[in-house]
């Protein structure tokens, strides 16, 4: 919608990880650090944790299109706490038959499998994201498997990335085995004002930006609101570009951050503090024009006579092209 008048090659914005946006930031540099030395000291658990959308599944992504055929890389990512089927999915995870078997048999095949890829010469990784959703019991079932050896190499290496509740889940008594396995942790903290706008700034680079969109006042409104999380930047930053291009405005100042805030306040899922809180800025008046009604909107707005521009200005658009 907007990547022309910006002039971008593409949404800069997107909450989809992508390694090829990843913005290294101090404490992402110091969370990738402690991945690489994990794998390189064939660690047994590596422990990863971060807030919602700090960028963790992000900072996998970029490992996994970095490493080499040395490395035989297993990832579970739609984590599910049933321990019964553990095996099972760790089988999945790295293309292996997983047919419904006795645990023992399954275990069995697991080791056999890693057992033969050591011989290979690789070295297997199992990345669990989202692992705060495991219960004790299933994590004392990933315990057991840090039992597979071959001499002085383990067989497989685990690493576990989730949510500030997954370093709580650890520290439980019944998971004290469990953690004295941990052989290197990091929780991924947000950025920092100076963090947020670099972000900004990168993510617009590398989708084509070569002027300034977003001016200091916008950026300190986006990182206040946002409290630094990459996840919630992209998505205040993504809107303010509709808002923008919705009344021409080439430059995203202060204002246009501070209607977006407040209308996702008003009328979408977020909820901020008293304090975040912000006085509604009028936007320049809007055409009112009777929306179709015969085609369901890719984009769905609260503000109808804001719907009601954008669809007007998407059959201008229309008419040009074809023209």
């Amino acid at each position: 919608m907007y990547e022309e008048i910006y002039g971008l090659k593409e949404k800069p914005f997107s909450i989809l990880p992508d390694p090829d946006y990843i913005y290294w930031g101090r404490t992402h540099i110091l969370a990738y650090a402690m991945l690489d030395y994990g794998i390189l000291n064939q660690a047994g658990f590596t422990v990863i944790t971060g807030e919602i959308g700090c960028g963790k599944t992000t900072l996998l992504r970029y490992l996994l299109s970095k490493s080499g055929d040395e490395l035989n890389i297993g990832l579970i990512s739609n984590t599910q706490d049933e321990a019964a089927d553990l095996y099972r999915w760790i089988l999945m995870a790295f293309d292996q038959p997983h047919k419904d078997r006795p645990d023992i048999d399954l275990y069995g095949q697991l080791q056999k499998y890693l057992s033969g890829e050591h011989r290979k010469g690789r070295q297997s990784v199992l990345i669990i994201d989202e692992a705060q959703n495991y219960g004790v019991e299933t994590l004392e079932k990933l315990r057991l498997l840090s039992n597979m050896n071959a001499d002085k190499d383990q067989l497989l290496q685990l690493i576990l990335v989730g949510q500030p509740q997954l370093k709580e889940l650890l520290r439980r008594p019944e998971l004290v085995q469990f953690s004295q396995r941990v052989s290197s942790d990091f929780h991924i903290g947000a950025f920092d004002k100076d963090e947020t706008a670099e972000y900004i700034r990168h993510r617009l680079k590398i989708a084509g930006c070569i002027h300034r969109i977003f001016t200091p006042g916008a950026v300190a409104e986006i990182h206040r609101a946002s409290r630094g999380i990459p996840r919630v930047i992209n998505i205040i930053c993504d809107t303010a570009l509709v808002y923008g291009f919705s009344i021409d405005a080439m430059v995203i100042k202060k204002e246009i951050i501070t209607n977006v805030i407040e209308d996702k306040a008003k009328h979408g899922l977020f909820s901020f503090d008293e304090q975040q809180k912000v006085p509604l800025v009028p936007l320049p008046k809007l055409l009112n024009q009777e929306a179709d009604q015969d085609h369901e909107p890719a984009l769905v707005i609260n503000d109808r006579k804001l719907a009601e521009y954008f669809l007007s200005r998407l059959r201008d658009s229309t008419k040009v092209s074809s023209g």
